[in-house]
């Protein structure tokens, strides 16, 4: 045992462990959000097991090319200023690591932690890391054993080069055909039951306005856990009117769940057929509005429109997916599209008969996934034929190409986490604090998004694993550890293991939106009347920051 345990040890590259050891010091240090000491010794095992197959690769790298190799006594010397130095590296930064998660909790109004546990997270990294190396070795031993039968009739580099294809290949089918699909099946399942599960507590509306309702056209037995809860907890046209000290109006809320109808257009056609029915289109404001990927509507969003408008308002969804949004943003994105834009048309194609003197003001809105589905739900033609008023994107995700291409062209002076877009009359960008009363003049459309420096949905891209970014730049959001540095490739590591835990940080940070953010872009967007004095303005944030 002993032997076999000497034989195993030095059968590690130096130069392999030496990067692999660089690689989780830089794991440890701060991203966008706090993490749990399990999600950072999972973090640092990849960080680990990537940087030390970069060290093999740079030894093999140097000997294909056949360079010179140093002395035995320049290479003595060198590994053992290698080992102090990466020792320091990495005890420092161990020692570090609760410090640096402490100044992100700081900035997101956390309690601090006495300890990140350094200790536990090294032991699940390195007993992780070394369960990844020994598969990948178990791999290549397999390739060379394939390589060897090969060698029989084929040339040897042939039969190397078709053996580490075939084994890729085999990798490939088992990841992505078996365990990859295995997973989303099972996360697919998972949810699905969920949004089934219905709180005791939410009854059958008995309005005959109300969407669900016994005279509905939409079955509430159908609407799922997501959608019962959004047309539940619609206010009350009397609890408005005591919030707002004026008269006010039950405002109108249509919500098709996936299980309503089995197509989108099935959906779209159901939803304007219901909203027609209770009344929709003879409201000052229609929202077409776009889930997140479980069909989550924020109430933040929601409820703080129904007040600015004293209830005048109409709001139509319709669900395409049970997963969390990053999920279904890396199996298929592209549901919250087809979706958003049948909803769209359906409604538009409608409102767009009605006289323009007799119809209501027609706004877009999306969180998350529904703000990358909703962005190009109306094409250009639609906005210059006969556009609606505007819209109110909030946490855009990554992949969404619109604001993508408004960030990238943005004024040079303004920076990537709040950008101005040109003279600012038809699109603004805001953030914790209100960048949207600025004096600018505001043209006839009028498009807000609301994003946060710390949301990893809104700023994890591949490109990080070989780009600095430029929300790293000066100056920083106000959310943004200053400690925050960039690593290639474990920054990327890093922001990606933040997507999951993107909505765990207190309201306002992260992928948490706050009702504050929405009142100030739907004052600017819609306009509402009776809203001209600031402390209204306070008075109704207080009332739905008491909520949050």
């Amino acid at each position: 045992m002993k032997a076999w345990l000497t034989r195993y040890t030095q059968s590690f590259s130096f130069i392999g462990l030496i990067v692999a050891a660089l690689f989780f010091s830089a794991s440890v240090t701060p991203s966008l959000l706090p993490r749990h000491y399990v999600t950072q010794g999972v973090l640092s095992a990849f960080a680990l097991a990537i940087g030390y197959s970069i060290g093999i690769a740079s030894v093999w790298f140097w000997q294909f090319l056949g360079l010179s190799q140093p002395s035995d006594s320049l290479n003595r010397w060198s590994q053992r200023v290698t080992v102090v130095f990466t020792a320091m590296v990495f005890i420092v930064f161990l020692r570090q690591s609760t410090l640096w998660q402490n100044s992100i909790r700081e900035l997101m109004e956390m309690p601090p932690v006495e300890s990140a546990y350094p200790l536990r997270f090294f032991l699940i990294a390195v007993g992780l890391a070394a369960g990844i190396v020994a598969f990948t070795r178990v791999m290549i031993l397999a390739g060379s054993k394939l390589a060897d039968k090969l060698d029989r009739f084929l040339p040897p580099r042939i039969s190397r080069a078709v053996s580490t294809a075939v084994i890729g290949v085999l990798l490939i089918f088992v990841a992505n055909g078996v365990l990859a699909r295995g997973l989303l099946n099972a996360a697919d399942s998972f949810f699905s039951k969920a949004d089934e599960l219905i709180d005791e507590g939410i009854e059958q509306p008995t309005r005959t306005i109300a969407c669900g309702s016994s005279d509905s056209l939409v079955l509430w037995e159908s609407i799922g856990r997501r959608g019962k809860d959004f047309i539940a907890a619609a206010p009350t046209q009397e609890a408005i009117a005591k919030q707002t000290g004026a008269d006010a109006m039950a405002p109108i809320r249509v919500y098709v769940g996936m299980r309503t109808e089995q197509t989108m257009e099935a959906r779209a056609a159901l939803a304007l057929a219901e909203l027609k029915r209770v009344g929709g289109f003879d409201r000052s404001v229609l929202i077409v509005a776009t889930p997140t990927g479980t069909g989550w509507l924020d109430p933040g969003a929601v409820d703080t429109l129904e007040y600015l408008h004293h209830g005048d308002t109409a709001m139509v969804t319709t669900q395409y997916s049970y997963l969390p949004s990053w999920i279904t943003i890396l199996v298929d994105p592209s549901r919250a599209k087809r979706s958003a834009k049948a909803l769209f048309d359906c409604i538009y194609d409608h409102w767009k008969t009605l006289p323009k003197d007799n119809r209501p003001r027609l706004y877009l809105h999306g969180l998350s996934l529904g703000c990358f589905g909703g962005e190009t739900a109306a094409d250009v033609l639609t906005i210059f034929e006969d556009p609606g008023q505007g819209c109110v994107w909030s946490g855009p995700p990554f992949p969404s190409a619109q604001w993508a291409a408004l960030v990238q062209s943005r004024n040079p002076d303004s920076p990537q986490w709040l950008p101005t877009f040109r003279d600012q009359a038809i699109i603004r960008f805001t953030a914790q604090k209100n960048a949207l009363d600025n004096g600018k003049r505001w043209s006839s459309i009028r498009n807000v998004y609301i994003q946060h420096a710390s949301d990893p949905m809104v700023w994890f891209s591949p490109d990080l694993a070989w780009h600095r970014p430029d929300w790293l730049n000066n100056p920083r959001g106000p959310d943004v550890s200053p400690e925050l540095r960039w690593y290639p490739i474990v920054t990327f590591l890093q922001i990606a293991f933040d997507l999951p835990m993107a909505t765990t940080v207190p309201i306002g940070y992260g992928h948490n939106y706050s009702s504050s953010s929405y009142i100030d872009a739907w004052i600017a967007v819609t306009e509402p009347n009776g809203w001209d004095k600031p402390e209204s303005i306070q008075q109704l944030k207080a009332h739905f920051a008491d909520r949050e």
